[in-house]
């Protein structure tokens, strides 16, 4: 004799037919839930499954649980950034496919980069702050020297630099034909030019640039004919070897001079 449920019951039954269906839907669904909870671990197990045959036959980094990131690279404390990159690129060369190996591997080498970083950050730190110390304890006078300078941006100190280097080799160039009269004359313009850019006072940019200009002609009169003769050209006159010491001058007043 067949087994008749509520389901089917309502079914063979035209007045609880929509019933019934509802009731076979929700035994449907239930049943399909407690087949999913049943085979859900057994699907879990598989996906943690053991390492392949090919996982199993690749060589295995043995370094993996020591701390200390130099040693497992087998490098020393002292070693340069060329052999840390050299070391690793050589383990994960020789363990390559072993995915622990390859993660111990650039977990040490990154760990030692973070401790370059921090040694080089900690070192510039207390430069600066040594150098600040130096400038504290130095006397009165030197304090009020370094009020009157500032340290441009390297952008700035190279294009002046050309500039005068070019004035420089100008003068050299030309030194057969005439002394440097034109190019000192041009370099004590571009002087005062920059002098008023920073100062915005025109007055006290030509006190500095002609300032400039006399000092560097001075010590030039006297350092050039320290200058042995052999090292100097024939066609290069006192003139001319006092415009390049004039130059100089020049080009540190108007670079760090405040």
């Amino acid at each position: 004799m067949a087994t008749t449920t509520p389901s089917t019951l309502f079914l063979t039954n035209p007045f609880f037919a929509p019933l019934g269906k509802q009731l076979d839907l929700k035994n449907r669904i239930k049943f399909n839930n407690v087949a999913f909870r049943r085979t859900a671990p057994l699907r879990c197990a598989m996906d943690i499954a053991s390492p392949s045959p090919f996982e199993r036959n690749l060589p295995k980094f043995q370094r993996t649980k020591v701390w200390d990131p130099y040693k497992r690279l087998g490098i020393s404390k002292d070693a340069s950034e060329d052999e840390i990159w050299s070391s690793r690129n050589f383990l994960l060369q020789q363990y390559a496919g072993h995915e622990r190996s390859e993660e111990s591997i650039e977990g040490a080498f990154e760990k030692i980069l973070m401790n370059s970083y921090k040694e080089r950050k900690k070192t510039k730190f207390n430069l600066k702050t040594r150098l600040k110390k130096r400038v504290e304890e130095s006397p009165s006078w030197v304090k009020t020297l370094l009020d009157f300078v500032e340290l441009p941006p390297p952008v700035i100190i190279m294009r002046r630099l050309f500039l005068f280097a070019f004035m420089g080799g100008w003068s050299i160039m030309n030194s057969a034909d005439g002394g440097p009269a034109f190019q000192v004359a041009i370099s004590l313009g571009a002087c005062i030019y920059f002098l008023n850019d920073k100062t915005k006072s025109l007055a006290r940019a030509s006190i500095l640039g002609f300032g400039a200009l006399v000092v560097g002609w001075i010590c030039g009169s006297f350092l050039v004919p320290m200058v042995p003769s052999v090292l100097l050209q024939p066609t290069w006159t006192l003139e001319l070897l006092t415009s390049l010491v004039a130059y100089v001058f020049l080009f540190l007043s108007c670079t760090f001079l405040k």
